[in-house]
């Protein structure tokens, strides 16, 4: 299996613009700028779409490992926070609020750290990466 993202970029580096698609076409020429990456301009980022890969890629995973463990999730509700400092991405916090019946704290504890360690985004990202959850 292979995905596909198109970026263009017109301009310099500051001055410019462009724009993202994908293949499946959910993002269809979304804009991203130097104000939308550094500043609080109209359009995405790569920080803010790699927040979002690594949310619905935890929460799938996780989802899997309950799942298996007879425990199908209510709800997974995951925000992911993307820190970028000095031309890095240093840290991916992931920020969880799960329902799941019937199931003790330590086992979620130890499918939840499944799905932060194995999930295929974890794997990709070359940072620190947090997993703080409450279990409802």
């Amino acid at each position: 299996m292979s995905r596909k993202a198109t970026a263009i970029w017109q301009g310099s580096g500051k001055e410019g613009k462009g724009h993202l698609s994908t293949a499946s076409t959910v993002l269809d020429k979304a804009q991203y700028s130097f104000k939308s990456r550094f500043e609080n301009g109209v359009g995405t980022n790569p920080e803010e779409l790699i927040a979002a890969a690594h949310a619905g890629c935890f929460s799938m995973k996780l989802s899997f490992n309950l799942t298996e463990a007879n425990h199908p999730p209510t709800e997974l509700q995951t925000d992911c926070e993307i820190t970028f400092e000095d031309g890095a991405v240093t840290q991916s916090k992931l920020i969880l609020k799960a329902k799941v019946e019937g199931i003790s704290e330590e086992k979620f504890a130890e499918l939840a750290k499944d799905a932060e360690l194995n999930c295929p985004i974890s794997k990709l990202l070359n940072t620190k990466i947090v997993l703080e959850y409450t279990l409802n």
